[in-house]
């Protein structure tokens, strides 16, 4: 594992953490995409089945069941035990439209056409994509709590040291996935705006708004 593999995926669960203690210290989901948490508990579950069938390291392991049980942890919070401060009236993005074309994308371009395969590039897809009715939500509300933006930003810092990642294993060890960079590449190109108003408006002390 090299350096920026390692830092994505602190950089990811940093992400993580931060979400999960901003609704259970405010005991509030207020500012919280629902339907996005709802995506990535998707893409954890379909691109981690291979939990059940292989062994790669206790590293690799404990990640995979951590992402899996914070992402479904993060949907009991919004849906159940704070259900009554979950912004329903804003969290308006129709997912399907999200989920629908990646489920055909994915059954198109893959690696390998098994169902492990499938879904795996599956998540993919959708990860790349999974952020859009957080952002959507910002542009509803016109703007975010400053804890959410961080929350935001490790997640964009994830994909980007991902992208080097896969630099990095191109050139030291000849390894190349084109469906994973070109969607690393996508998500990464949607957080630019967001990285862009963090720095000139949240490191400043000023609350973040995206453009309607």
């Amino acid at each position: 594992m090299n350096i920026f593999r390692l830092a994505g995926d602190l950089s990811h669960l940093a992400a993580i953490i931060i979400l999960l203690l901003k609704i259970w210290k405010t005991r509030s989901c207020a500012g919280i995409s629902g339907k996005s948490q709802i995506l990535f508990a998707l893409v954890f579950t379909t691109r981690y089945l291979d939990l059940l069938t292989s062994f790669i390291s206790l590293y690799n392991t404990c990640m995979k069941i951590i992402y899996i049980g914070c992402a479904y942890a993060t949907v009991h919070l919004i849906y159940m035990k704070f259900k009554a401060t979950y912004d329903g009236n804003h969290d308006t993005f129709r997912i399907e439209f999200l989920i629908v074309p990646v489920g055909g994308l994915s059954f198109l371009v893959n690696h390998d056409f098994s169902p492990l395969e499938i879904l795996w590039t599956f998540s993919i897809y959708l990860e790349s994509v999974a952020i859009l009715p957080q952002l959507f939500l910002i542009s509803k509300t016109g703007e975010a709590e400053t804890i959410t933006t961080h929350y935001l930003f490790c997640l964009g810092v994830y994909r980007a040291l991902y992208l080097f990642n896969w630099i990095w294993r191109f050139y030291f060890e000849g390894f190349f996935d084109m469906i994973a960079i070109v969607a690393g590449v996508v998500q990464t190109i949607l957080y630019c705006d967001f990285f862009y108003l963090y720095v000139t408006k949240v490191l400043k002390g000023k609350k973040l708004s995206l453009p309607a």
